[in-house]
């Protein structure tokens, strides 16, 4: 590498070292960022997302990527910032990055060069504040990102098995920020340089903060020792937090107080266009020798918008990232594809252009002050809502202009669809399957058993038998040889034998077929958890049934995997244990049964299959 060459890596990312400080002529960092992942400058990746929006605004910002939290002077590679720290566990909590269902430690970490485990600790957000404050006394910290933003009040933690406080009063940090933090952080850090104390910055949206006192105007919801003790305050407390988001809540932690703001107003479509159009490398630093597994698997994806309306109790999206969808414009969209057809390294494949849900790309609302007054934590279960405009076309033009940019050849959609919004979609389920669907198409029904689907907040089963006779009539029209990925889950708060014998059924007689189960991980700040620990539905009040036996999951994802030859035995103990033996002939009979579908032709492969389950990396949706 000549001197040129050098110098340009040197500042073509964000500073790492003082070398890259030093060839930009920088003698000190306004904000120092630490981040669990590894450095990969893209904007799927939230940190360097930041980074990059507060250098925009005129900061002298750098990263300490997985430090070693152990060692202090990892923390002083730069110096001392001028203004704060900004923290984060990366894409991922850290819990869930590093520990199985089964609480096994896990062997990789998709976020780290060679996919390589250890490199972050557990607990990071917590860990890292330590470290920061230890080797930089006095400097104010803040803490972000999906680990932060999900465990901001008192909450259930799987791996401990027991009720947890804040990660705000366990870290010591001096704010929080909670959500997409674009807006709220370069706020925090406007009023720093303007010289006010950390201590003064408790009016900010989209922040928490620790006082003695609530104020005034919040909503107290019951206390960490009340939620810690009693499974039916806990649920209140889950159900008053989501039901009164949009207003200033307060939990007491002892003789103090965790007081978490209004979230942010959402981004505009010209501020999230900004943020895409900054001047990312996209590639990792240049320092690392390994590929990280996680940007390989992003590299020729473009995310169209952020946020979700599904409100599925398993998933943390709409808590994170809010439950209004924000689009990207489509010229943002084409312009970030052709950058990339520009590579030289494109081979022709875009390989994803979608959100935390494919088909919610520019969704709006009728109404945004209906949304603003409205208690529902799903716009879509156990109806559609009015108020949203889900037949707007927009989806559908935008996979039009992306597949006739030069260069591509290719364009698919993985990030999943809701086949009950494809009801009304017509223009975007006709692209879809003529253009954008390759061998086969992921959907994620997640069950196929009306009641559990209930307790889920998903579509009912019947939604997914039409699209699959749907999928499958097109495909031999067009003379294609497709399948649908079905992606299922074993011991969801609700999950029942029944409920997997009456999914597994469903799958025989629509001739589906998966090869990999995942089993329900109950994670921070979702409704399933919720359920998990305390056995109620948080808003409804009743009883829902917990499966907590290794052997039942292990029964429930047999019932899942019917096909297998291992699964026959525990199908069959399934079976007698709940009194259903005369289902095992439907089950492993070789005939067809009828149903509604069709019988795939000789065209079509006999059995739709999935390939084996992989994590979910998902750094884009952050």
């Amino acid at each position: 590498m000549n001197d040129r060459s050098k110098n340009d890596n040197l500042t073509r990312f964000i500073p790492t070292s003082r070398a890259e400080m030093d060839a930009r002529g920088w003698q000190e960092l306004d904000v120092l960022f630490v981040s669990g992942d590894a450095y990969v400058d893209h904007p799927a990746f939230g940190v360097p997302l930041l980074a990059r929006w507060l250098e925009s605004l005129g900061y002298r910002v750098g990263i300490v990527a997985q430090p070693d939290w152990r060692r202090a002077d990892d923390f002083l590679v730069m110096g001392r910032p001028r203004l704060c720290v900004a923290i984060s566990s990366g894409a991922m909590d850290s819990m869930v990055n590093h520990y199985t269902a089964a609480r096994k430690k896990r062997r990789d970490d998709a976020y780290t060069p060679g996919g390589q485990s250890g490199a972050r600790p557990n607990r990071a957000i917590i860990a890292y504040t330590a470290a920061v404050k230890g080797a930089l006394k006095g400097v104010p910290v803040i803490i972000g990102g999906i680990e932060a933003s999900l465990r901001r009040m008192a909450h259930y933690d799987y791996w401990s098995d027991q009720v947890r406080r804040s990660v705000l009063i366990d870290s010591k940090a001096d704010l929080l920020v909670y959500g997409m933090g674009e807006t709220a952080l370069a706020e925090i850090v406007r009023h720093l340089d303007d010289g006010e104390p950390v201590s003064a910055l408790n009016a900010i949206r989209g922040t928490a903060w620790v006082t003695n006192s609530p104020p005034a105007d919040a909503v107290c919801l019951p206390d960490y020792e009340m939620v810690e003790q009693d499974v039916a305050a806990y649920a209140k407390a889950f159900a008053l937090s989501e039901q009164m988001g949009q207003k200033t809540q307060a939990q007491a932690h002892g003789s103090r107080w965790v007081v978490v703001n209004p979230p942010t107003v959402a981004l505009e479509e010209a501020q999230l266009d900004a943020l895409y159009a900054l001047p990312f490398a996209r590639r990792p630093h240049f320092s690392y020798r390994q590929s990280i597994p996680a940007f390989e698997q992003i590299r020729w994806s473009v995310t169209s918008h952020r946020g979700c309306q599904g409100g599925c109790a398993f998933c943390a999206i709409a808590r994170h990232q809010g439950r209004r969808v924000q689009s990207r414009s489509q010229s943002s969209v084409v312009e970030e594809v052709r950058q990339l057809s520009c590579d030289e390294d494109f081979r022709g494949t875009i390989t994803d252009v979608g959100g935390p849900t494919a088909n919610m790309y520019g969704i709006e609302v009728e109404d945004g002050g209906k949304c603003a007054r409205c208690q529902r934590i799903s716009c879509l279960f156990p109806q559609i809502c009015s108020n949203l405009q889900v037949r707007n076309g927009r989806a559908a033009r935008l996979l039009r202009r992306v597949r006739e940019i030069k260069g591509v050849k290719h364009v698919f959609v993985a990030s999943g669809v809701r086949y009950d919004l494809l009801e009304q979609q017509g223009d975007y389920l006709k692209g879809l399957l003529e253009h954008h669907v390759g061998g086969l198409l992921k959907v994620a029904p997640e069950a196929l058993s009306d009641p559990l689907l209930k307790v889920m907040r998903k579509p009912a089963a019947q939604a997914f038998g039409r699209f699959v006779e749907a999928f499958r009539a097109d495909s031999r029209r067009r003379g294609k040889r497709r399948g649908i990925v079905p992606y299922l889950m074993a011991g969801h708060p609700g999950s029942t034998l029944n409920d997997m014998i009456d999914t597994a059924l469903f799958l025989k007689r629509y001739h589906l077929r998966v090869e990999q189960v995942q089993e329900f991980t109950p994670t921070p700040g979702t409704l399933a958890t919720c359920m998990y620990h305390t056995g109620i539905d948080p808003f409804s009040g009743q009883s829902v049934e917990i499966c907590r036996s290794e052997k039942q999951r292990r029964w429930q994802k047999a019932l899942l995997l019917y096909h297998l030859p291992a699964s026959r035995k525990p199908i069959l103990e399934a079976l007698r244990s709940c009194g259903r033996e005369q289902d095992g002939a439907a089950l492993f009979g070789g005939g067809r049964e009828r149903s509604g579908a069709e019988p795939p032709d000789r065209k079509a492969p006999r059995h739709d299959r999935s390939p084996r389950r992989k994590k979910t990396l998902r750094p884009k949706r952050r």
